[in-house]
């Protein structure tokens, strides 16, 4: 077997993994949501409260929008137009699912009730350019070691050349916590009526799945 194919067939091993982890994340969350690029797993906060910079403050019990990427998409991107195009489509189409997901927190009466995006990712550098998203380190030290295992192994999978950019890039590959304030998130995407404009047609299939509602635990 080849290093391409055992490479291919691993990813599929870990595609399928992710389905079941999918089905099993949703009997801890009230519902999710599919935005393009991006899932939104609506949950209510555990742990240590979140100090945003506009001051608000999420407590436990508060209701958040977890993001996720859907690596299903992203593996499908970079296996097309390869690794470097895939991170940059990767970050548009973030970037217009958070601006959807910023005109829904509003107008869907299921979504009304969170007050920030949460998520957690190793690559903060590059995807959140030019968003808003604050960055706070995981305090907690086991917490910081699951999340770098986990993500890095992800990258090893997803990722033609995973494994090197690990090994040369381990100390910068730390995973950080990602926070934005539903009033941030309202006041850097609310457009103006006279100035609105419709999000572009080619962006991903008018972003999959767009606004459609996956499950409900």
């Amino acid at each position: 077997m080849t290093a391409s194919l055992m490479k291919t067939s691993l990813q599929s091993l870990w595609m399928m993994w992710e389905h079941v982890f999918d089905f099993l994340n949703r009997f801890r969350c009230e519902s999710v949501w599919g935005y393009g690029i991006c899932k939104l797993v609506v949950r209510q906060h555990r742990g240590k409260s979140i100090t945003c910079q506009d001051g608000r403050r999420i407590l436990v019990g508060d209701w958040v929008g977890e993001l996720h990427l859907d690596n299903r998409q992203v593996l499908k991107l970079t296996r097309t137009v390869g690794a470097d195009r895939a991170g940059l489509s990767t970050a548009r189409l973030f970037r217009l699912a958070i601006k959807q997901i910023s005109q829904e927190l509003d107008s869907n009466p299921e979504l009304v009730k969170v007050q920030a995006l949460t998520g957690i990712t190793l690559l903060h550098r590059g995807i959140i350019h030019g968003i808003g998203f604050e960055q706070h380190p995981i305090e907690s030290k086991w917490q910081q070691q699951f999340y770098a295992s986990y993500l890095r192994m992800l990258l090893r999978m997803l990722h033609p050349e995973g494994k090197q950019r690990v090994g040369q890039s381990t100390k910068k590959l730390s995973p950080m916590m990602l926070v934005i304030s539903k009033q941030s998130l309202k006041e850097r995407f609310t457009v103006r009526k006279k100035d609105s404009k419709p999000l572009p047609h080619d962006s991903y299939k008018d972003l999959q799945n767009q606004g459609k509602k996956e499950a409900v635990s």
